[in-house]
């Protein structure tokens, strides 16, 4: 082989050994970021990670909230109408969280199927409903 073409082969090598690492690591990176949007209905039957951060929503079931009287925590349920999920939060809850207005909690899934939120979103008026939630909610609703 001549010596400039063996030149040029192991510099396209190494180009493309590079690029491979690279794309690896942001691909490993972005992987381990995301969040991925759950309806109730799809964590009651198991489809949900556990331990790992994802996103649920739905409307905030009539009656259960919770809240504790010496800490911030607070316990409800949010509802897809086809299954409940009971969801616990410690902090301060947005102005407009509300029974029966639509939300998106972030946080974990434990073993016991309790989720454990580390944000809790409440829809800004009262026309707006996150697409997710929407969506899960009309495909609930249809039976799906």
């Amino acid at each position: 082989m001549h010596p400039v073409r063996k030149q040029r082969l192991m510099v396209v090598l190494f180009i493309v050994v590079a690029t491979s690492v690279a794309a690896a690591l942001v691909f490993f990176a972005l992987r381990e970021n995301m969040n991925l949007f759950y309806p109730p209905a799809d964590i009651a039957a198991g489809k949900a990670p556990i331990g790992t951060n994802i996103r649920a929503g739905g409307m905030v079931k009539k009656g259960s909230v919770n809240k504790a009287g010496d800490s911030l925590r607070v316990d409800f349920v949010v509802t897809d109408y086809a299954a409940d999920l009971r969801v616990t939060y410690t902090g301060i809850l947005p102005d407009l969280f509300e029974e029966e207005q639509g939300v998106v909690v972030a946080g974990k899934l434990d073993p016991t199927g309790l989720f454990v939120a580390h944000e809790v979103l409440a829809k800004h008026d009262e026309n707006y409903m996150p697409p997710e939630v929407a969506d899960a909610l009309k495909k609930s609703e249809s039976g799906q």
